[in-house]
Parts: C-alpha cells; structure tokens; sequence
C-alpha cells in the first residue's frame, strides 16, 4: 500500500468527522448549528478528495451523500437566520 498525501487528507477528513459527531454526543455542538453542518461537509469532502487516488464507490456515494445533506444544514441555518431577522425587523 502506498500512503499518499491524498490519503493523510482523507485520513484528516475521517478525525472531522468523528470529533464533530463526538462533539454532538457531548452537547458541545447543535445539530441546527452552523459548525456542525459545515464540520461534517469539510469532513466528508476530505474523505471524498482522498477517494480520488483509491477509488471507492461505496465510499463515494455515502461521502457525497453526507455533503450534500451537510450543504441542506448550512441552508436551513442561513434561512431561517434570515426569516428570524425579519420578524425582529417586521
């Protein structure tokens, strides 16, 4: 096996991941916040850079997956920061 500057990303990738759930679990981030959802797509891109020199599918799609699920959270975070700033406008 040949270890890679692509797979020391992916390996950094895996360690955001984890601590960003761990970090969940300890009641230290919000799901509904901002760094969770941009932790897990930071993450997860990592994983999924990593991937272009020991391709996967299966790894792949769940990493792909898990960006773009992320890329809904950081949506519906500015979204409803935006409807919130509104109702104290209005």
């Amino acid at each position: 096996m040949n270890y890679g500057p692509l797979d020391f990303l992916g390996n950094i990738g895996v360690v955001v991941l984890m601590v960003t759930y761990l970090m969940l679990q300890l009641n230290k981030l919000s799901s509904d916040g901002l760094a969770y959802s941009l932790l897990n797509a930071i993450g997860a891109s990592l994983v999924v850079v990593s991937l272009l020199s020991n391709f996967n599918l299966s790894a792949l799609l769940v990493e792909v997956f898990w960006v773009l699920i992320s890329l809904v959270g950081i949506y519906r975070y500015f979204r409803l920061k935006a409807l919130r700033s509104e109702t104290l406008d209005g």
